[in-house]
């Protein structure tokens, strides 16, 4: 990077100007069935065929905007001393890994790099590792392709992930690494951790929070982020004296495929939204609250019938486009499972999702959106410029057995105002 990259990004469907992304590679690779379940999946992955498909999803993004790759980014502060030293410490003594720390410190940044994202085997040197059942003295991380759940960007921050689980830790304290230490970006980081939120209860991960518009936030509530972290978010809001209005899903415990708000819903366009419609455009059992805070406190919280009935009161006058298309539950259900409203945003009308959930593509097809394959696009036989509305399909069938879609998958750092 030889520019400063401000960081911006106060809607989910502006035009795109920067995304960070991690292609997935022998981390991945080196999961097994007995650590699958321990990493959060619950399958393991053919790397060569997700792989594959990353790619349509890379190859897109890159005709379309500046891209940033993690290993890059993290190689780039890691040839700071001082950095360098920091990043090993909290990692080590987060992982509780003080025997391997001098070998990190003595690598080269490319190689340290690729040590903290691969893993590092462990030294098979006395009894008890000799004996032990673990491959890695630092395991490897599998789920960082899934690049949105670490950190978010929130106007001109990056809210750095309080994870729910140990085994992504350390994802987020590289990005909030990079974010602190790259000369490339222009930012502030917000770090629960740091900032003294108090207790392991507090857990928000960038999956849950989407950016509805300056002055709109959307926060889901289940297996990832918790009340306390919401309540962070509060909190923070009410200290920099700023006025937000919060949306909050509860969200489902089961199955494991509701793990973020953005496997619910997801903005396709301005006016426009997908949704798994038995959550969000009806009433039920799952509450979803409406907190409004300005000038540095809570001037109203309440409970409000549906995620849909929150957003007009705001004045969103968006279209619901059904998961699944239509209304069979059964279709809705399927779909959902492999990520089917987990779109990402290029611009407004301008979308890239899974080809494999062909009922919602069709129900997008339906709604003015025209269908164009990924490597059509890449090869320059589809121009997205020239649709008004358009759905851009991946093939996903290995990636969303990671648990997740494109708008997992990426991290945006920049996006144009909306008009």
């Amino acid at each position: 990077m030889t520019q400063k990259f401000t960081v911006d990004v106060q809607s989910e469907v502006g035009r795109l100007t920067g995304v960070i992304l991690h292609r997935p590679g022998p981390e991945v690779a080196a999961m097994t069935p007995a650590t699958a379940e321990r990493a959060l999946y619950s399958d393991i992955l053919n790397l060569d065929v997700a792989e594959t498909q990353y790619d349509q999803l890379h190859g897109v993004l890159e005709r379309w905007t500046t891209t940033f790759q993690v290993r890059d980014l993290l190689t780039d502060i890691l040839a700071n001393d001082r950095v360098r030293e920091s990043v090993v410490s909290r990692i080590c003594v987060q992982e509780k890994a003080g025997l391997i720390r001098d070998a990190l410190r003595e690598l080269e940044p490319v190689d340290l790099t690729r040590a903290l994202i691969e893993g590092v085997p462990i030294v098979r040197d006395n009894l008890t590792r000799f004996l032990s059942e673990d491959r890695f003295s630092l395991p490897p991380l599998h789920n960082f392709f899934f690049m949105r759940d670490a950190a978010a960007a929130v106007g001109n921050r990056i809210l750095v992930g309080r994870m729910a689980s140990a085994v992504r830790e350390r994802e987020a304290l590289i990005m909030e690494a990079i974010f602190d230490h790259h000369p490339g970006f222009e930012t502030e980081t917000v770090n629960p951790v740091r900032l003294g939120a108090p207790g392991p209860g507090v857990t928000i991960e960038g999956g849950d929070v989407l950016v509805a518009r300056e002055d709109v936030l959307m926060v889901g509530v289940g297996q990832r982020t918790s009340t306390e972290g919401v309540d962070f978010l509060i909190e923070r809001l009410k200290a920099h004296g700023v006025a937000r209005h919060l949306l909050v899903q509860v969200m489902p415990e089961k199955p494991e495929s509701f793990i973020h708000l953005d496997m619910v819903f997801t903005f396709v366009d301005r006016n426009a939204c997908v949704v798994y419609a038995p959550l969000v455009t009806e009433h039920n059992h799952f509450p979803t609250v409406h907190i409004h805070v300005e000038g540095g406190e809570v001037k109203r919280i309440r409970e409000i019938d549906c995620l849909m009935d929150g957003l007009r009161d705001l004045d969103f006058d968006l279209e619901a486009i059904p998961c699944g298309g239509g209304d069979d539950r059964w279709l809705m259900e399927r779909e959902q499972w492999h990520s089917g409203t987990n779109f990402f945003a290029l611009a407004p009308g301008k979308v890239i999702g899974y080809a494999r959930n062909v009922h919602t593509i069709e129900e997008l097809d339906r709604r003015g959106f025209t269908v164009l394959a990924a490597p059509d696009v890449i090869a320059g036989k589809a121009d997205i410029e020239a649709h008004e509305r358009c759905v851009i399909t991946i093939d996903g069938s290995e990636l969303a057995r990671g648990g997740g879609g494109c708008r997992c998958m990426t991290l945006p750092v920049g996006r144009e105002t909306l008009a």
